[in-house]
């Protein structure tokens, strides 16, 4: 199930301290803002957004240091308090009433932080697959894996790290993931593509270690005013966002959605997860 055409677009940006954010507005009805994990950008979330456009009026934007949220200072280290303000600092240019939240990855932690620090902002919330390693039994393992992470990035450079970090997210057991054939890709894939691989050495040098250091309050998240679903994927391995996922819903008290495909679902079974998110904001 693909995407339905002819969705219009309005492009605009938003001045924070030390960025320039990149933000995408589609469609009409309450405010839906959606957040893509690094080092992907608002291009992953263009699916399901595009499928929920004609019930809600969607934002999708790029975190800042990421494709075309620029950086206005000198790159240092960003954890998730840093994106979360600037996610509230979005929602309050947006307009006054609270908003559903989807986060998505790397972005679900943007959205739990932001659910803890601004709950008067949130409506509902929806995080698929957070990784969230500090909430794992093991989590003193999961820090060495990370930090060898960075460590080869430092040694050996970004396709190196990448490897050793997909296999996190993926599970150590799953098979390479399958890369698509560029001649079958649809224009605005490819350019997204090339800007996720400009996004790599910001992501490992400055987001990878601090962001996946990040531990949610789950007692604010418990007696918070905000409804929060935890998504996992059906076809997801034994990768960090699935094991963590399921602990922080349990955590919660909550029972994870199913949502289908793996990590990438929302992207690739874009229909049928924005249903299913639409059916959860319901």
């Amino acid at each position: 199930m693909g995407r339905p055409a002819g969705v219009w677009t309005e492009i605009k940006s938003l001045q924070v301290p030390g960025a320039r954010l990149h933000y995408e507005v589609r469609g009409a009805g309450p405010l839906l803002l959606m957040i893509a994990g690094a080092p992907a950008d608002a291009g992953a979330l263009a699916g399901p957004a595009a499928c929920l456009a004609d019930r809600y009026t969607v934002v999708t934007y790029d975190q800042r240091g990421l494709s075309r949220s620029t950086l206005t200072t000198t790159p240092t280290d960003q954890d998730v308090t840093v994106f979360s303000q600037d996610a509230s600092l979005l929602l309050a240019a947006l307009g006054d009433e609270p908003a559903f939240v989807l986060g998505n990855s790397g972005g679900a932690l943007t959205a739990l932080d932001l659910a803890v620090r601004h709950p008067e902002q949130v409506r509902a919330l929806v995080v698929h697959e957070p990784p969230v390693p500090e909430v794992l039994p093991d989590r003193e393992q999961w820090r060495a894996v990370f930090q060898d992470v960075h460590d080869t990035y430092r040694e050996h450079g970004a396709a190196a790290a990448m490897g050793k970090f997909i296999a996190t997210v993926d599970g150590p057991d799953s098979p390479p993931p399958a890369m698509p054939d560029p001649s079958q890709m649809p224009a605005e894939a490819l350019e997204m593509m090339g800007r996720i691989q400009g996004n790599l050495d910001h992501f490992l040098a400055h987001v990878l270690l601090p962001v996946l250091r990040f531990e949610p309050d789950i007692a604010a998240l418990r007696s918070g005013p905000v409804p929060v679903t935890v998504g996992v994927g059906e076809a997801s391995g034994n990768g960090v966002p699935v094991l963590a996922a399921r602990v922080l819903a349990e955590k919660l008290g909550t029972e994870p959605l199913a949502f289908p495909g793996d990590h990438q679902g929302l992207a690739l079974n874009a229909a049928t997860s924005a249903e299913i998110i639409h059916a959860a904001f319901a």
